[in-house]
């Protein structure tokens, strides 16, 4: 499970790695686009600029021997305005000394030279085309070095994006498991994370240090206020048992009782906060340890078993899970009752109004009885239900059926 979950943490495209890698990539190309344009203008004026004085000299040296009047005509100089380039003519026209014209051929360029000789204009050309193998040569060069570069520098910044993105998903990892209730998990930053992913890590740390110091507090409150009251209740209870009988000394005596279990379950819930309950496990027939405590509670419960599995838990524990469930069931739902075993799950069902959202969405919590319409209680059933299926190594989850009622659904780990 953990290495497809991170398989497809690495096929996300939306992770931070691979923006950071898609940044590197866009800054690579731009870097990569930019010198690329600065140097191929560069080059490409560098190179009319020798184009042009290499034809000017030419042109120069042929007007030599053309300027006096025994010379022969040299061959590369052309008089013929004819076959000479329109644009070179309106050039000299504007600049009659000498002007120079580039004929951007894409096989053979060229750069023409022009002057004015005895009021007649004299043209030469000059070949660039070995200039043009070597610019598009250089283009190419800078094209295949840039993908090079970034073959090279994309796959190392994603690299290099992992240790940062390992710290944050060990920063989400502990506040996980904060959130499932482990107030020890702590992100381990060190002293050398001193960036902004350490500042976050001790923020979580310190957040997950205050919260637990709360709920120590709270349930060292819990603990004090069980066992402070438990004394006087005691004497309480002793003097309710010496009150000649009426119906007032019943009244009394069940509100004690009811005291006595409030104070009873509080010191429960305390030790389960507290870690101080562990399981003693052996393997037990499921079906068979369920009916005889359903049949304990003397409740109308409707009992379905589809086969006899053996699991191997606490059963001391297991039935206060189930106890407290199908009491639950009776005195905040309506009947029928149904207790279903299937395999090594046990489903507790009612036929009230349900669960209220809140419940479902967070979990049951003490003193919290959630809708009015499931009755009055402390809030505690539910609370040491899901305590003990912690500890025993069990699942219960909470659900309402979709033709109404409440549902209680408790999975315990298969010895097979």
């Amino acid at each position: 499970m953990r290495t497809r979950t991170l398989s497809n943490w690495r096929l996300n495209w939306r992770s931070l790695r691979w923006r950071i890698a898609l940044l590197v990539c866009v800054t690579c190309c731009g870097v990569a686009l930019s010198i690329g344009l600065l140097v191929h203008r560069s080059t490409q004026t560098r190179s009319m600029n020798d184009g042009a004085a290499k034809a000017l000299t030419a042109l120069s040296y042929a007007t030599e021997r053309y300027a006096q009047d025994s010379g022969p005509t040299p061959d590369a100089l052309v008089t013929d305005t004819a076959a000479m380039p329109d644009r070179l003519l309106r050039l000299l026209e504007a600049d009659p000394p000498g002007a120079t014209w580039y004929d951007d051929d894409p096989v053979h360029p060229s750069m023409w030279a022009a002057r004015t000789i005895r009021g007649e204009p004299v043209a030469l050309s000059s070949d660039m085309t070995s200039d043009l193998l070597t610019r598009r040569a250089l283009d190419r060069h800078m094209w295949q070095y840039s993908a090079l570069a970034l073959a090279v520098f994309v796959p190392l910044s994603a690299l290099a994006a992992e240790l940062p993105n390992r710290r944050l998903r060990r920063v989400a990892r502990t506040a996980r498991r904060i959130t499932d209730g482990d107030l020890a998990a702590r992100t381990s930053a060190g002293p050398r994370d001193g960036d902004e992913i350490g500042a976050i890590s001790a923020a979580v740390d310190s957040m997950a240090d205050s919260l637990h110091a709360r709920l120590q507090a709270e349930q060292r409150f819990t603990a004090d206020v069980a066992h402070e009251l438990r004394t006087p209740l005691m004497g309480l209870i002793v003097c309710g048992g010496l009150l000649p009988e009426s119906e007032a000394t019943d009244m009394v005596r069940d509100r004690l009782e009811v005291l006595r279990n409030l104070i009873e379950e509080l010191l429960e819930i305390s030790r389960l906060d507290a870690g101080a309950e562990t399981a003693d496990p052996r393997p037990v027939p499921l079906a068979a340890v369920v009916l005889d405590l359903l049949r304990r509670t003397g409740l109308d419960t409707r009992f379905t078993s589809h086969d006899e599995p053996t699991v191997d838990t606490d059963p001391r524990r297991l039935d206060r899970v189930i106890t407290n469930l199908v009491t639950n069931a009776h005195r905040h739902g309506r009947t029928p009752v149904e207790v279903e075993v299937r395999g090594t799950v046990v489903t507790v069902r009612d036929h009230g109004p349900g669960f209220p959202e809140d419940l479902l969405r967070h979990g049951p919590q003490r003193f919290r009885t959630g809708a009015a319409e499931r009755g009055h209680g402390h809030g505690l059933g539910l609370t040491i239900a899901l305590g003990h299926a912690r500890v025993i190594g069990a699942a219960l989850d909470f659900r309402n059926a979709p033709d109404g009622g409440a549902v209680a659904e408790l999975r315990l780990p298969d010895v097979s």
